[in-house]
Protein backbone atom coordinates (compact mmCIF):
# COMPACT_ATOMS: atom_id res chain seq x y z
CA UNK A 1 0.00 0.00 0.00
CA UNK A 2 1.16 3.42 -0.78
CA UNK A 3 2.42 5.50 2.13
CA UNK A 4 -0.20 8.04 1.01
CA UNK A 5 -2.93 7.64 -0.95
CA UNK A 6 -6.18 9.92 -1.77
CA UNK A 7 -9.51 9.54 -4.00
CA UNK A 8 -9.19 12.30 -6.50
CA UNK A 9 -11.03 15.50 -5.47
CA UNK A 10 -14.05 16.37 -7.26
CA UNK A 11 -13.37 20.23 -6.73
CA UNK A 12 -9.72 20.06 -7.83
CA UNK A 13 -8.83 19.72 -11.33
CA UNK A 14 -5.29 18.83 -10.92
CA UNK A 15 -3.59 15.74 -9.87
CA UNK A 16 -1.14 14.94 -7.70
CA UNK A 17 1.02 11.73 -7.20
CA UNK A 18 4.19 10.94 -5.97
CA UNK A 19 6.76 9.47 -8.19
CA UNK A 20 8.14 7.31 -6.14
CA UNK A 21 8.25 6.79 -2.16
CA UNK A 22 8.62 9.82 -0.48
CA UNK A 23 11.43 10.80 1.56
CA UNK A 24 12.07 10.87 5.55
CA UNK A 25 12.62 14.49 5.53
CA UNK A 26 10.39 17.59 6.43
CA UNK A 27 11.75 20.74 4.72
CA UNK A 28 11.58 24.09 5.87
CA UNK A 29 10.25 26.51 3.31
CA UNK A 30 10.87 29.95 3.38
CA UNK A 31 9.88 32.14 0.74
CA UNK A 32 11.99 35.03 -0.71
CA UNK A 33 10.62 38.24 -3.26
CA UNK A 34 13.63 38.73 -5.30
CA UNK A 35 14.89 42.04 -6.99
CA UNK A 36 16.72 40.07 -9.66
CA UNK A 37 16.89 36.56 -11.14
CA UNK A 38 19.03 36.56 -13.88
CA UNK A 39 22.58 35.65 -12.78
CA UNK A 40 25.41 36.82 -14.28
CA UNK A 41 28.52 33.88 -14.90
CA UNK A 42 31.46 35.75 -15.73
CA UNK A 43 33.84 32.26 -15.63
CA UNK A 44 35.71 31.47 -18.35
CA UNK A 45 35.20 27.98 -18.74
CA UNK A 46 31.38 27.41 -18.94
CA UNK A 47 29.00 27.81 -22.05
CA UNK A 48 26.49 29.74 -20.43
CA UNK A 49 26.66 33.15 -19.14
CA UNK A 50 23.23 33.79 -17.92
CA UNK A 51 21.17 31.55 -15.37
CA UNK A 52 18.18 31.02 -13.49
CA UNK A 53 17.66 29.68 -10.03
CA UNK A 54 14.32 29.36 -8.92
CA UNK A 55 15.28 27.84 -6.15
CA UNK A 56 17.85 27.87 -2.82
CA UNK A 57 19.23 24.54 -1.49
CA UNK A 58 18.12 21.05 -2.99
CA UNK A 59 15.91 18.51 -1.42
CA UNK A 60 17.67 15.91 -3.83
CA UNK A 61 20.38 15.89 -0.76
CA UNK A 62 23.60 14.91 -3.79
CA UNK A 63 26.66 14.80 -1.40
CA UNK A 64 28.81 16.35 -3.64
CA UNK A 65 26.90 18.60 -4.39
CA UNK A 66 28.86 21.75 -5.51
CA UNK A 67 26.75 24.64 -4.58
CA UNK A 68 25.94 23.57 -0.76
CA UNK A 69 28.50 26.64 0.19
CA UNK A 70 26.23 28.94 -1.75
CA UNK A 71 24.06 28.08 1.33
CA UNK A 72 26.39 29.56 3.91
CA UNK A 73 25.53 33.04 2.36
CA UNK A 74 22.44 33.28 3.45
CA UNK A 75 23.00 31.75 7.24
CA UNK A 76 22.11 28.48 6.76
CA UNK A 77 24.85 25.72 7.22
CA UNK A 78 26.05 23.88 4.14
CA UNK A 79 24.84 20.02 5.51
CA UNK A 80 21.46 19.09 6.12
CA UNK A 81 20.28 22.74 5.96
CA UNK A 82 21.38 23.03 2.41
CA UNK A 83 18.75 20.05 1.98
CA UNK A 84 16.12 20.95 4.22
CA UNK A 85 15.86 24.55 4.50
CA UNK A 86 14.76 25.54 1.45
CA UNK A 87 14.39 29.23 -0.03
CA UNK A 88 11.62 29.94 -2.48
CA UNK A 89 11.80 33.16 -5.11
CA UNK A 90 8.10 33.17 -5.70
CA UNK A 91 8.31 36.31 -7.91
CA UNK A 92 10.75 34.90 -9.88
CA UNK A 93 8.89 34.65 -13.23
CA UNK A 94 7.88 38.26 -13.06
CA UNK A 95 11.62 39.31 -12.53
CA UNK A 96 12.19 36.92 -15.21
CA UNK A 97 9.99 39.02 -17.93
CA UNK A 98 11.05 42.54 -16.62
CA UNK A 99 14.92 41.28 -17.18
CA UNK A 100 14.02 40.11 -20.83
CA UNK A 101 12.10 43.29 -21.28
CA UNK A 102 15.10 45.44 -21.30
CA UNK A 103 16.23 46.88 -24.44
CA UNK A 104 19.75 46.04 -22.81
CA UNK A 105 18.45 42.22 -23.07
CA UNK A 106 19.57 40.56 -26.31
CA UNK A 107 18.12 37.10 -26.70
CA UNK A 108 21.21 35.31 -25.09
CA UNK A 109 21.08 31.45 -23.50
CA UNK A 110 19.59 31.17 -20.30
CA UNK A 111 20.74 27.92 -17.79
CA UNK A 112 18.15 26.47 -15.87
CA UNK A 113 20.08 26.34 -13.54
CA UNK A 114 23.52 27.13 -12.88
CA UNK A 115 23.19 26.42 -9.23
CA UNK A 116 20.11 23.54 -7.85
CA UNK A 117 17.70 21.40 -9.25
CA UNK A 118 14.89 23.68 -10.75
CA UNK A 119 12.75 20.30 -10.81
CA UNK A 120 12.97 19.28 -7.45
CA UNK A 121 9.86 18.56 -5.24
CA UNK A 122 9.00 22.08 -4.57
CA UNK A 123 8.56 23.01 -8.27
CA UNK A 124 5.51 20.34 -8.15
CA UNK A 125 3.21 23.24 -6.39
CA UNK A 126 5.33 26.67 -7.11
CA UNK A 127 5.36 26.17 -10.50
CA UNK A 128 7.97 28.53 -10.62
CA UNK A 129 10.27 26.73 -13.21
CA UNK A 130 7.38 26.60 -15.45
CA UNK A 131 6.48 30.18 -15.52
CA UNK A 132 9.70 31.22 -16.24
CA UNK A 133 10.27 28.56 -19.28
CA UNK A 134 6.53 30.01 -20.39
CA UNK A 135 8.30 33.77 -20.06
CA UNK A 136 11.28 32.41 -22.30
CA UNK A 137 8.47 30.41 -25.04
CA UNK A 138 6.42 33.96 -24.95
CA UNK A 139 9.83 36.10 -25.99
CA UNK A 140 11.38 33.01 -27.66
CA UNK A 141 14.55 33.00 -25.84
CA UNK A 142 16.96 29.70 -25.73
CA UNK A 143 16.70 27.80 -23.02
CA UNK A 144 18.85 24.93 -21.28
CA UNK A 145 18.05 22.74 -18.70
CA UNK A 146 20.13 20.56 -16.37
CA UNK A 147 18.10 18.08 -14.02
CA UNK A 148 17.48 14.83 -12.06
CA UNK A 149 14.19 14.75 -11.87
CA UNK A 150 11.03 13.05 -13.88
CA UNK A 151 9.13 16.39 -12.90
CA UNK A 152 10.41 17.80 -16.12
CA UNK A 153 8.24 15.57 -18.38
CA UNK A 154 5.01 17.58 -16.39
CA UNK A 155 6.11 20.70 -18.96
CA UNK A 156 6.91 18.55 -22.43
CA UNK A 157 4.05 21.51 -24.02
CA UNK A 158 5.86 24.40 -22.48
CA UNK A 159 9.36 22.80 -23.96
CA UNK A 160 7.85 21.79 -27.53
CA UNK A 161 7.01 25.40 -27.60
CA UNK A 162 10.23 26.51 -26.74
CA UNK A 163 11.59 23.73 -29.35
CA UNK A 164 9.78 25.11 -31.93
CA UNK A 165 9.90 29.30 -31.21
CA UNK A 166 13.44 29.30 -29.82
CA UNK A 167 15.93 26.07 -28.88
CA UNK A 168 16.17 24.14 -25.71
CA UNK A 169 18.08 21.26 -24.91
CA UNK A 170 17.52 18.81 -20.97
CA UNK A 171 20.54 17.64 -19.87
CA UNK A 172 19.52 14.97 -17.18
CA UNK A 173 22.50 14.34 -14.48
CA UNK A 174 22.82 10.49 -14.20
CA UNK A 175 26.45 9.91 -12.60
CA UNK A 176 25.46 6.19 -11.52
CA UNK A 177 24.26 2.82 -13.69
CA UNK A 178 23.09 1.46 -10.58
CA UNK A 179 19.59 2.77 -8.28
CA UNK A 180 21.31 1.66 -5.34
CA UNK A 181 24.52 3.02 -5.38
CA UNK A 182 22.72 6.48 -6.49
CA UNK A 183 20.46 6.36 -3.31
CA UNK A 184 23.39 6.53 -1.02
CA UNK A 185 24.65 8.96 -2.68
CA UNK A 186 22.05 10.84 -3.93
CA UNK A 187 19.34 10.05 -0.88
CA UNK A 188 16.36 12.50 -1.92
CA UNK A 189 16.49 12.43 -5.75
CA UNK A 190 14.94 10.35 -8.58
CA UNK A 191 16.10 7.32 -9.09
CA UNK A 192 18.11 5.77 -11.85
CA UNK A 193 15.83 4.37 -13.98
CA UNK A 194 13.27 7.19 -13.42
CA UNK A 195 15.77 9.07 -15.05
CA UNK A 196 16.55 7.05 -17.76
CA UNK A 197 12.39 6.69 -18.52
CA UNK A 198 12.50 10.35 -18.46
CA UNK A 199 15.10 10.97 -21.43
CA UNK A 200 13.40 8.40 -23.12
CA UNK A 201 10.11 10.59 -22.66
CA UNK A 202 11.44 13.58 -23.52
CA UNK A 203 13.90 12.24 -26.14
CA UNK A 204 10.72 10.89 -28.00
CA UNK A 205 8.71 13.58 -27.82
CA UNK A 206 11.37 15.51 -30.02
CA UNK A 207 13.19 17.14 -27.56
CA UNK A 208 17.07 17.99 -27.56
CA UNK A 209 18.66 16.06 -24.88
CA UNK A 210 21.82 14.81 -23.25
CA UNK A 211 23.25 12.92 -20.44
CA UNK A 212 25.91 14.53 -18.31
CA UNK A 213 27.81 12.08 -15.86
CA UNK A 214 28.55 15.15 -13.47
CA UNK A 215 30.33 14.09 -11.26
CA UNK A 216 32.60 11.53 -12.20
CA UNK A 217 33.95 9.96 -8.59
CA UNK A 218 36.90 8.36 -9.42
CA UNK A 219 36.86 4.67 -7.23
CA UNK A 220 33.07 4.89 -7.01
CA UNK A 221 31.55 5.48 -10.43
CA UNK A 222 33.91 5.52 -13.30
CA UNK A 223 33.34 2.38 -14.02
CA UNK A 224 29.64 3.10 -14.65
CA UNK A 225 30.60 5.49 -17.80
CA UNK A 226 29.97 2.96 -20.75
CA UNK A 227 26.63 1.48 -19.57
CA UNK A 228 25.65 5.09 -18.94
CA UNK A 229 26.29 6.51 -22.60
CA UNK A 230 24.56 2.75 -23.67
CA UNK A 231 21.58 3.54 -21.56
CA UNK A 232 21.77 7.12 -22.40
CA UNK A 233 21.50 6.34 -26.43
CA UNK A 234 19.37 3.53 -26.13
CA UNK A 235 17.00 6.20 -24.43
CA UNK A 236 17.51 8.61 -27.25
CA UNK A 237 20.29 10.95 -26.29
CA UNK A 238 22.27 13.03 -28.68
CA UNK A 239 24.93 14.02 -26.63
CA UNK A 240 26.46 13.59 -23.65
CA UNK A 241 29.17 15.51 -21.14
CA UNK A 242 31.06 14.26 -18.53
CA UNK A 243 32.91 16.62 -15.25
CA UNK A 244 35.49 15.39 -12.48
CA UNK A 245 34.28 15.56 -8.65
CA UNK A 246 35.39 18.54 -6.86
CA UNK A 247 35.31 19.29 -2.81
CA UNK A 248 35.99 22.47 -2.33
CA UNK A 249 35.54 24.54 1.01
CA UNK A 250 32.61 22.52 3.62
CA UNK A 251 31.48 19.92 0.28
CA UNK A 252 34.44 18.10 1.53
CA UNK A 253 33.65 17.84 5.20
CA UNK A 254 29.65 16.86 3.40
CA UNK A 255 30.94 14.34 1.20
CA UNK A 256 33.62 12.19 3.32
CA UNK A 257 31.29 12.17 6.16
CA UNK A 258 28.28 10.68 4.33
CA UNK A 259 30.06 8.35 1.87
CA UNK A 260 32.39 7.15 5.33
CA UNK A 261 28.64 5.43 6.33
CA UNK A 262 27.94 3.97 3.24
CA UNK A 263 31.09 2.92 1.98
CA UNK A 264 33.81 2.36 4.90
CA UNK A 265 35.43 0.22 2.74
CA UNK A 266 35.72 2.53 -0.23
CA UNK A 267 36.06 6.09 1.21
CA UNK A 268 40.06 5.75 1.04
CA UNK A 269 40.58 4.59 -2.70
CA UNK A 270 38.23 7.27 -3.07
CA UNK A 271 40.03 9.66 -1.80
CA UNK A 272 42.84 8.22 -2.83
CA UNK A 273 41.87 8.25 -6.51
CA UNK A 274 40.37 11.83 -6.06
CA UNK A 275 43.88 13.32 -5.19
CA UNK A 276 45.94 11.41 -7.56
CA UNK A 277 43.84 13.54 -10.22
CA UNK A 278 43.86 16.53 -9.19
CA UNK A 279 47.79 16.88 -7.70
CA UNK A 280 47.15 15.73 -4.36
CA UNK A 281 44.04 17.97 -3.64
CA UNK A 282 40.40 17.33 -3.41
CA UNK A 283 39.36 20.37 -4.49
CA UNK A 284 39.90 22.45 -7.71
CA UNK A 285 38.82 26.27 -8.81
CA UNK A 286 40.99 26.99 -11.40
CA UNK A 287 39.32 27.73 -14.67
CA UNK A 288 39.92 24.45 -17.45
CA UNK A 289 41.01 23.01 -14.51
CA UNK A 290 38.14 22.07 -11.99
CA UNK A 291 36.05 20.09 -13.90
CA UNK A 292 38.68 17.80 -15.22
CA UNK A 293 41.78 16.07 -13.90
CA UNK A 294 45.37 14.96 -14.82
CA UNK A 295 47.64 12.52 -14.57
CA UNK A 296 47.44 8.41 -16.16
CA UNK A 297 44.70 7.85 -14.15
CA UNK A 298 42.81 10.65 -15.62
CA UNK A 299 43.36 9.83 -18.67
CA UNK A 300 42.32 5.98 -18.54
CA UNK A 301 38.85 7.70 -17.83
CA UNK A 302 39.09 10.00 -19.90
CA UNK A 303 38.87 7.50 -22.90
CA UNK A 304 36.84 5.52 -21.74
CA UNK A 305 34.20 8.14 -21.67
CA UNK A 306 35.85 8.82 -25.58
CA UNK A 307 35.78 5.19 -26.30
CA UNK A 308 32.54 4.26 -25.51
CA UNK A 309 30.95 8.22 -26.68
CA UNK A 310 32.59 7.36 -30.06
CA UNK A 311 30.83 3.32 -30.33
CA UNK A 312 27.57 4.60 -28.96
CA UNK A 313 27.50 7.29 -31.88
CA UNK A 314 26.46 10.10 -29.78
CA UNK A 315 26.63 13.38 -31.98
CA UNK A 316 29.60 15.28 -32.19
CA UNK A 317 30.37 17.90 -29.92
CA UNK A 318 31.37 20.93 -32.37
CA UNK A 319 29.74 24.19 -31.18
CA UNK A 320 26.89 24.17 -32.48
CA UNK A 321 25.58 28.24 -32.77
CA UNK A 322 22.22 28.62 -31.23
CA UNK A 323 20.18 30.50 -33.24
CA UNK A 324 18.96 34.78 -33.19
CA UNK A 325 15.33 33.50 -32.14
CA UNK A 326 14.46 36.23 -29.27
CA UNK A 327 12.09 38.90 -30.06
CA UNK A 328 9.69 41.26 -27.30
CA UNK A 329 6.12 40.60 -27.70
CA UNK A 330 4.37 43.18 -28.94
CA UNK A 331 2.16 45.70 -27.16
CA UNK A 332 -0.67 43.77 -27.91
CA UNK A 333 -0.33 41.01 -26.62
CA UNK A 334 -1.04 40.55 -22.63
CA UNK A 335 1.69 39.49 -20.09
CA UNK A 336 1.81 36.45 -18.21
CA UNK A 337 2.15 38.36 -15.18
CA UNK A 338 0.60 41.75 -15.74
CA UNK A 339 -3.44 42.42 -15.55
CA UNK A 340 -5.28 42.81 -18.28
CA UNK A 341 -7.41 45.90 -18.94
CA UNK A 342 -10.62 46.60 -17.66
Amino acid sequence: MKPISNPQNPFVPEVRDRLEPPAPVTPDIYEETVKTILSHNTSPDLPFRWSVNPYRGCFHACAYCYARPTHEYWGFGSGTDFESKLVVKVNAPAKLQESLNRRSWQGELIVFSGNTDPYQPLEATYKLTRSCLQVCAEFQNPVGLITKSALIVRDIEVLQELRDKAWVRVYLSIPFASDDIARKVEPQAPSISKRFETLEFLSKAGISTAVSIAPVIPGLNEHDIPQILSRARDAGAQHAAYILLRLNDNVEQVFVERMTYHFPDRIQKILARLKEVREGQVGERTFFKRHVGEGKTWDVIAQLFETAYRKQGFQDRSDTPIPSTFRRPGPTQLSLFEDPPC
